[in-house]
């Protein structure tokens, strides 16, 4: 955005500056031209008079040593011709050209050149004023006066030079000035946009640093941190609400466990036995499930800065501590690792993932199938665990909603668990500045991936 504003304020500097400057130099242009026809002219008017005067050859003789003169002092040449065009007195050259003959037909019909090409600093050379010799109809005659244009267009030169350096001064000084608008305009925004992200990602405590800029971008400012703040306790209350009860509603329900243990007894064989059995196991559930929602809202709370991890290490430890719960299950369980591999995230980031997805596994693969879990390092740095297995698998309509809360395949209903533990390694991936995904297995399966980023 700020390129594109500093862009269209230099186009307008620029084309100001070239409205100014342009008719600056053609009006100095035009007025050294006619400049240069005023001392011009007041030679020819003199030298009419003389030619007007001639009566004897005394008077020839002093009209051509004026005129050779003249030619010498000026670089110019002089012609004087009668009405027939007959030259009566020459001094350098006699004019050529549509533009000589042209003054000169004028000069015969009594008119005077009035005016004179615009001398520029590449040309004309050479330029031809004509003055009538006597008055209205009384013309005997005209001058010409060829006029060498050297002076004069050195002069323009140097006036349109002095004219583009102060185009040149002012561009650059309006330049400097739209520049330090355009950051003093933009500097808020960029700062509301770095904070957006930031609390995108999940960091309500960052607010605006900006504290300068115009009025409305600084009241949108304060806006932005009240509306930050107000998202921040907000969902810290939830977030203590979720805690709070999880961890409130742990105590009767480890009560009512304990009842219902001390209960068993006395409850007899049959139906009664049965309904005592589904209530301990109703009962561990939703202490698993409590244990997850607090777990969750740990995770949104927690302010552990993400630091760097030898992700190698992590998953091969975990691999190792669970290769005696698969094989006790009937499940065979392999890792294919990178050595080194390190990337950033909360503290047993990778491993506590690993769990998770390792954990998701062990519940749905049937026995005498494997699951493989494969490490390596991607192209953008960091790295990246996959863990595929055989198992039935989940409909590609089903993907997207694996990693929701308490979501579970309608095939899985009667698979224990609590639909929290892809939940919470997602949200571990993303806290970490990873990401977690899930995609079908060939020819079955599953296969979940997350990614940790590069130091």
């Amino acid at each position: 955005m700020r390129r594109r504003l500093l862009a269209v304020l230099t186009a307008l500097i620029g084309t100001a500056v070239l409205l100014l400057a342009l008719p600056l130099a053609d009006s100095y242009a035009r007025g050294r031209t006619e400049h240069l026809l005023l001392q011009r002219r007041a030679d020819g008017v003199r030298f009419a008079e003389l030619a007007d005067r001639i009566r004897t050859d005394a008077d020839r003789r002093e009209l051509d040593a004026e005129l050779t003169r003249y030619a010498q002092l000026y670089g110019a040449a002089v012609t004087v011709v009668d009405t027939a065009g007959n030259t009566v007195g020459r001094a350098g050259p006699a004019p050529t050209g549509p533009a000589a003959r042209q003054a000169e037909d004028r000069a015969l019909t009594g008119r005077s050149t009035e005016a004179l090409p615009t001398v520029l600093p590449w040309g004309p050379d050479t330029v031809v004023l004509a003055e009538p010799v006597g008055q209205d109809e009384r013309v005997g005659g005209a001058v010409l006066v060829t006029v060498p244009t050297g002076a004069a267009r050195h002069d323009v030169l140097v006036r349109w030079a002095l004219i583009a350096a102060g185009a040149v001064t002012a561009f650059g000084a309006a330049a400097l000035v739209a520049a330090g608008l355009a950051r003093w305009l933009l500097r808020p925004v960029h700062e509301l946009d770095r904070a957006v992200a930031t609390v995108a990602g999940g960091r309500f405590e960052l607010r605006v640093a900006a504290d300068t800029g115009p009025p409305e971008l600084l009241r949108l400012r304060r806006h932005f941190d009240g509306m930050a703040q107000a998202v921040a306790e907000s969902l810290r209350r939830q977030r203590d609400f979720v805690a709070d009860a999880s961890h409130q509603l742990r105590n009767p329900l480890a009560a009512l466990v304990l009842q219902l243990e001390n209960a068993e007894p006395h409850v007899g064989p049959g139906p009664g036995r049965q309904a005592h059995a589904l209530a301990l196991d109703e009962a561990d559930r939703l202490g698993e499930l409590l244990d997850g929602l607090l777990v969750l809202a740990r995770l949104e709370a927690a302010a552990a800065p993400v630091a760097e991890q030898d992700v190698t290490a992590a998953v091969a430890g975990r691999v190792a501590a669970w290769v005696p719960v698969f094989e006790a299950g009937g499940l065979e369980l392999t890792a294919e690792l990178a050595p080194g591999l390190r990337a950033l995230g909360l503290p047993d980031a990778a491993g506590r993932i690993l769990d998770a997805l390792l954990d998701n596994a062990g519940k749905f693969v049937p026995a005498g199938e494997r699951v493989r879990v494969v490490a390596v390092a991607p192209p953008e740095g960091g790295a990246a665990v996959r863990v595929t297995d055989c198992g039935p698998g989940v409909p590609a309509e089903q993907l997207p909603l694996l990693l929701r809360r308490f979501t579970r395949s309608p095939e899985h209903q009667n698979v224990p668990g609590t639909g929290l533990g892809l939940a919470i390694a997602d949200e571990l991936a993303r806290a970490s500045g990873g990401s977690l995904t899930v995609a079908p297995a060939r020819p079955h399966g599953l296969t979940v991936e997350f990614r940790l980023p590069g130091a």
